[in-house]
Formats: C-alpha cells, sequence, structure tokens
C-alpha cells in the first residue's frame, strides 16, 4: 500500500505542517534530544541541552565541537570559522545565544565540516558520523628513487607515448546539458499580466535537496523584479508553541468520546502497537482525534535522508525575501490547514492513519526513496503529464480531493485574481504546491475561466 496521502502533502501543504506539526505535537510526550558523535553519546553539563527553535535544532557549541574534535577558531556575527581535519571551514551560520551560552545549529554546522547527519525520531538522536579518512597508500620497497627527487626532463625530452589497447573502447562523456549543469532543473513557473500588475505562479515542492540548487535564472530574474512573495503559509512565523496550543485546542475531543470510539478494533490495535513499538503507553493518544495521531505517528515513520523541508523551494524564497524586506504575503494560513484536517470524517481520518501505521509495519526504504526521487525528477524535468498524473491520483477519494486540492484552489485563485486586478504597476512571485496549477480545478484553468492568458515561462 502506497501512503498516497503523505505523497500528496509533500506537494501542496505548506512545508510548515510537515516539518513542524508532527515534531512539535510528538515532543509534547517524548525523551529530550540527544547528540552522538560516532555513536559516543555526548554529556552535557547540568542546564545545558540540545534545543529545537523556530525548527532548527541547535546544540552547545563548545562541548559538541570538543566531542567531534574540532577546534573553534574565530566568531563573528553570521559566521563561525573553525578547523576541521587540519583545514580551516568557515560555516555562515549565526550564533545563538541561550542562558548565556553559545549555540549553533547541528545539521549545517555538522555537515559542512564533513559530518554526516542522521535524524532517528523514535529515540530523538542526533547521530554525527565523522567523514572517512582517505586510506594511506602502500610503501613500495625497490630501488626506484621517488618522484620528487628524480631529475626533471630536458626541454627536448619526449614525452612517453602510451599505445592503447586496441581491444578496448573508450567512450568520451558527452557534455552535460546547459539546464542541468548549471542549474537544478526546470521546475514549474507561468506568467500572468493583468492592468500593469505581473504575477509569476511557481509550483512548488516542499521538500528537495542541494541538488535543485541553483535555480535557473528565471526564476531568480523574476524574483527579484517581485514587490511582493505570495506563499501558502509563511513557516517562518509559526512557533512550535502556538502549533501545540492549536492543535491542542481543535484536536481533542471534548465531548467525552475518545479515540477507540472512533476507530475500528483493528486500526486502534494496530496503533496501539506501533505506539508500544516507539515508547509511548498503548492509550497516550486516547483523547486524540485520527488525524493528530496520524500526524504523530508520522514522525516515527524514517524520512529520505536526501531530501529535507529545510531545501524546500517555498522555504528558499521565504527566506529570499527576508534578506530582499520584501512584504510576504500568505494565500492561506496556519490554522486554515489544521482547520481542514480536523474537519475530515472520521471515515478519511481513519484511512489515513491506517495508511501511515500500514507503511510502519511494513517498510521499504527503497520504495521511499525512489518515491521521493520520483517527485524530485518530475520537478526537475518540469513534466507537466507527471505532474497531472499525481494531482489526479486523489480524484477516487472526493471528500479528500475536495478538501486537499479543490476548495484551496478556488481561493488560492481568488486571492491572486484580486492581486491582477489591483493598481499599482505591482509584481507578485506566488509559490504554492505543485500539485495546485493543473487539471480542471487547478489555479491555472480557473484564471483562464476568468479572462487571464497564462504562459509557461
Amino acid at each position: 500500500m502506497k501512503n498516497w496521502h503523505q505523497k500528496m502533502l509533500s506537494l501542496v501543504l505548506a512545508a510548515g505542517l510537515l516539518a513542524t506539526a508532527s515534531p512539535a505535537m510528538a515532543a509534547t510526550s517524548t525523551q529530550p534530544l540527544t547528540v552522538k558523535v560516532n555513536d559516543q553519546k555526548i554529556q552535557y553539563s547540568k542546564g545545558i541541552a540540545p534545543t529545537v527553535q523556530q525548527k532548527v535544532t541547535l546544540v552547545p557549541l563548545r562541548s559538541t565541537l570538543q566531542a567531534m574534535n574540532i577546534q573553534l577558531s574565530k566568531v563573528s556575527k553570521d559566521s563561525i570559522t573553525v578547523v576541521a581535519n587540519g583545514k580551516s571551514v568557515t560555516v555562515n551560520s549565526k550564533l545563538f545565544k541561550i542562558n548565556g551560552t553559545a549555540y549553533v545549529p547541528i545539521r549545517t554546522f555538522g555537515e559542512l565540516t564533513g559530518y554526516t547527519v542522521i535524524w532517528n525520531a523514535k529515540t530523538r538522536t542526533i547521530q554525527l558520523n565523522s567523514p572517512p579518512v582517505a586510506p594511506t597508500l602502500p610503501v613500495v620497497e625497490n630501488n626506484t628513487p621517488p618522484v620528487d627527487t628524480t631529475t626533471a626532463p630536458t626541454e627536448n625530452t619526449a614525452p612517453p607515448v602510451v599505445t592503447p589497447d586496441p581491444s578496448s573502447t573508450v567512450t568520451p562523456t558527452p557534455a552535460p546539458s546547459t539546464e542541468t549543469a548549471d542549474t537544478g532543473g526546470r521546475g514549474f513557473m507561468w506568467e500572468v499580466q493583468n492592468n500593469g500588475n505581473t504575477v509569476y505562479l511557481v509550483g512548488s515542492i516542499h521538500i528537495a535537496n542541494e541538488s535543485f540548487y541553483p535555480l535557473r535564472k528565471e526564476y531568480e530574474q523574476a524574483f527579484s523584479q517581485a514587490n511582493y512573495l505570495g506563499v501558502e503559509v509563511d513557516i517562518t512565523q509559526i512557533s512550535d508553541e502556538a502549533m501545540q496550543k492549536r492543535v491542542l485546542e481543535i484536536g481533542e475531543y471534548k465531548d467525552g468520546s475518545r479515540l477507540q470510539d472512533h476507530l475500528s478494533t483493528y486500526t486502534y490495535a494496530k496503533l496501539g502497537k506501533a505506539l508500544l513499538a516507539n515508547d509511548w503507553k498503548r492509550d497516550a493518544l486516547d483523547r486524540f482525534k485520527p488525524w493528530v495521531a496520524d500526524m504523530i505517528v508520522s514522525s516515527f515513520a524514517p524520512s529520505d535522508p536526501e531530501y529535507k523541508s529545510a531545501d524546500g523551494i517555498d522555504l528558499h524564497f521565504i527566506q529570499q525575501a527576508a534578506e530582499r524586506k520584501i512584504t510576504v504575503m500568505e494565500l492561506e494560513s496556519q490554522d486554515s490547514q489544521l482547520t481542514m484536517l480536523n474537519n475530515f470524517s472520521d471515515e478519511l481520518q481513519e484511512q489515513m492513519l491506517y495508511s501511515t501505521l500500514y507503511d510502519l509495519d511494513n517498510p521499504n526504504q527503497a520504495d521511499l526513496h525512489e518515491n521521493t526521487d520520483e517527485a524530485a525528477e518530475m520537478w526537475k524535468t518540469g513534466d507537466e503529464k507527471k505532474l497531472l498524473e499525481l494531482t489526479n491520483s486523489t480524484a477516487g477519494n472526493e471528500e479528500y480531493n475536495k478538501a486537499i486540492l479543490v476548495d484551496r484552489n478556488v481561493g488560492m485563485a481568488q486571492k491572486i485574481d484580486g492581486y491582477l486586478k489591483s493598481g499599482g504597476n505591482q509584481k507578485y512571485f506566488i509559490v504554492v504546491g505543485a500539485a495546485h496549477y493543473l487539471g480542471n480545478d487547478g489555479i491555472i484553468h480557473l484564471l483562464e475561466k476568468k479572462g487571464y492568458t497564462v504562459t509557461r515561462k
């Protein structure tokens, strides 16, 4: 069984729900964070411990560096210079002060100093694996002097000629195309103009990796001209505390019923088994609705380590907007997306939860990686046919399709229509999940029905 709703969420829901809601809720009942370097747990001083702030995991600087065998060299406002493996490395990252102790973002810091950073949601452990050491070449004992002590050839000395083996064939490597060599791919972008205003429509994939960047020049040129950035939700403004509070407000039963009253006996038993396997009490989620249980249980599942929401297309431009100091406008809100999940029928909520539980019982990392790679390749090639196929994959579940795509597309198209009709010759750069654009219910068709001409860029 493919976890179809999770695959679709990566293309249509703001990364805030994917990167914030699950760990934020899971953190209410789980153990503290643990950091290990090459399987050795770092023992931090009393009162000093790793923490998560604004969806970023921070670790105490000096204690962590010592455990990583890295020497601190220089600290400035926006960068930290260290000596790792005998080489000076400058990490462009801000230093955070918490109760007088310096903290740094562990993933950024770890990866840029050559470490592999692995997150285990089940044990809430961050594993740092040091880079492999290059093997030492064996010493060959013979009478041939080492290269650096031999006499250099004279100018008239002809270089040795190597005669190729006629039985072997050497195939030249073709030069990569400009688009794939210099950029992360084509992606999805359209342009609409009206009343002196220009709206660029960008289809985002909310989880990505460094191979998506740099984006092709058309994206950066359009964004550089924009007066406003529009996104589903500005995830940088979402706090874990606010997320937890809102989920508790709407995601708990207030009528005296419990989770088991809304699930089949089989699904509830399967949930209890999954909770016990991850060091939770069997009834730990009894006060929550199925969609909240699904959100929390999803955090138990392994994620593809090659992709993360921090590299998502929408977050990339939100960060760029902060640097340019342009206004970020929300086409939706955190609350509207949570309310959508809360309004799903009990039947649909159980389907989603069961799908996640099934995948936990039948883990296949190869399938996970293949699915993510498939979505990434679709985005990089800008394949509208495959995007439409994925968009239509939810059509069989009318309730899910209407809530997650149809109704939301109407609301976003109405806001974009308002931007196009406004005065002032403004440019808007809109970044929402790629699955919102195509098909009869997609944003592009809705704008065309209003009389606009939408051009693929």
